[in-house]
């Protein structure tokens, strides 16, 4: 093994396709968080659209209130 600062260490085989699996793994994992994201933004976009309107709020409310000493 080489510990010279010039050159790099040589990869064998074996490291390279755990890499591989690392990074495949690491891509499904980014897929499925997006997918996830997407689906909460599209349920968050159709669950406000489907609420029912805020009842308006009347000028008389509010207006009377009762304190007793």
């Amino acid at each position: 093994m080489n510990i010279s600062g010039t050159s790099l260490p040589a990869v064998s085989g074996s490291d390279q396709g755990s890499e591989l699996y690392s990074a495949a793994l690491s891509k499904k994992q980014q897929l499925a968080d997006g997918a996830a994201a997407l689906a909460l933004i599209e349920g968050a976009a159709q669950s406000s659209s489907a609420q029912t309107p805020a009842k308006s709020v009347t000028a008389s409310l509010g207006n009377n209130v009762n304190i007793y000493v």
